[in-house]
């Protein structure tokens, strides 16, 4: 399965070179617009459903198409839930700034020291590298998802797998020797922030998703966000996710039910378009963070020329200007953001069919629509 990718990198930034020119400046309404014909269009391109979000300052508009349940043809809902895949890092990044911030650590420390061991395989050397180049993915860890691995997770056969996030990392050391030093070059990888949810443990004595929960979810309001550590299970309102396998573009499975323990504090978590609107407003606007943490969350490693990456979130100029933004892919769903300096201005999409390879046509329109919705704010 040679199309197969794991990380959402890739996606964001292929997607990102594909956006038209961005229209003349429009309002709220004129985005939403966009939005529409956009999540449309994904849905003439096969997805079961797209819903969109735009947001300026108070102003909310939403954008849906398609059905939540294939089945039951249920409409689709923009309140519905979904799987957020890897913008659950910009949750995990956060909750390390936070504990830095409270003299808890530093973002220089290195994985040895909170994680002894670790990292101690094929060359790699966890007291080279710092938390810092995990959640700016300069690490140099290779990823732990390729291969057979994400073969038997598009399968989906066992969504109770547990998996250890030691063995997940084990995984990923065993994959290959190091082809570059900490802190060189950028790539990206779930094995740093899988690593990244095991020093929030070991600073904290709880998971990753109790701390995100009490220290982001819960002040925030965040009433439709989770952070499933076992359960395969989507509960409430909620899109259901579904894949078309790889050359059988005519067969349709629901995969709503998969495991979250594959991704953890990379992926697992489940939200809602207000939610991760919420969310990134109050984190891209200092809400979230002190001002040394806020300029540290911004400050970026290199991509190119157009996109680079901070703590959990990519930099990435546009037609209209640089914006933050980050895409989550995970079996049935694929979703993607974009914000301006201090969250004022936002978009967001979900679309409820994620096969594992990217970019698909539908990938391609509804990015193409939401960009230039975002531009139009």
């Amino acid at each position: 399965m040679k199309t197969l990718r794991t990380t959402v990198a890739a996606a964001t930034l292929a997607l990102t070179a594909l956006v038209t020119a961005a229209p003349a400046q429009a309002d709220v309404p004129g985005a939403q617009a966009l939005l529409q014909a956009g999540a449309a269009k994904g849905v003439a391109d096969g997805y079961p459903a797209v819903i969109g979000l735009v947001r300026s300052g108070d102003t909310t508009r939403y954008a849906v198409a398609g059905v939540k349940d294939v089945t039951t043809r249920t409409p689709a809902d923009p309140k519905a839930k979904f799987r957020i895949g890897s913008n659950t890092k910009a949750f995990t990044s956060t909750v390390l700034l936070q504990l830095e911030a409270e003299g808890r650590l530093s973002l220089d420390d290195t994985v040895a020291k909170w994680l002894p061991g670790s990292v101690n395989a094929n060359g790699y050397d966890g007291t080279r590298i710092t938390v810092r180049e995990l959640l700016n993915q300069t690490s140099g860890l290779p990823e732990y998802a390729v291969g057979n691995f994400t073969t038997q997770y598009a399968l989906n056969t066992q969504p109770n797998q547990p998996w250890a996030p030691q063995t997940l990392v084990n995984l990923a050391l065993a994959s290959r020797a190091p082809v570059s030093a900490p802190g060189q070059t950028w790539a990206y990888a779930n094995t740093n922030y899988v690593l990244a949810g095991m020093v929030i443990t070991a600073v904290t004595g709880r998971t990753p998703a109790a701390e995100i929960t009490d220290r982001i979810i819960t002040p925030l309001g965040l009433t439709d966000t989770s952070f499933p550590t076992s359960d395969p299970n989507i509960y409430g309102n909620f899109l259901h996710g579904y894949q078309y396998p790889i050359g059988t573009p005519f067969l349709i499975l629901d995969e709503t039910v998969s495991d979250v323990q594959t991704y953890g504090a990379a992926g697992a978590m489940i939200s809602t378009l207000d939610d991760l609107a919420t969310f990134q407003r109050a984190l891209l606007g200092g809400t979230l963070l002190p001002a040394a943490q806020e300029t540290e969350l911004k400050t970026t490693a290199p991509i190119s020329a157009t996109a680079g990456y901070g703590l959990g979130i990519f930099h990435t100029q546009l037609a209209c200007g640089w914006a933050w933004t980050h895409a989550g892919a995970v079996l049935g769903y694929f979703s993607n953001w974009y914000s301006n300096e201090d969250g004022s201005k936002q978009s967001v999409i979900a679309d409820s069919e994620f096969h594992m390879a990217t970019p698909t046509r539908g990938q391609t329109d509804t990015s193409n629509a939401q960009v230039n919705a975002f531009c139009a704010l």
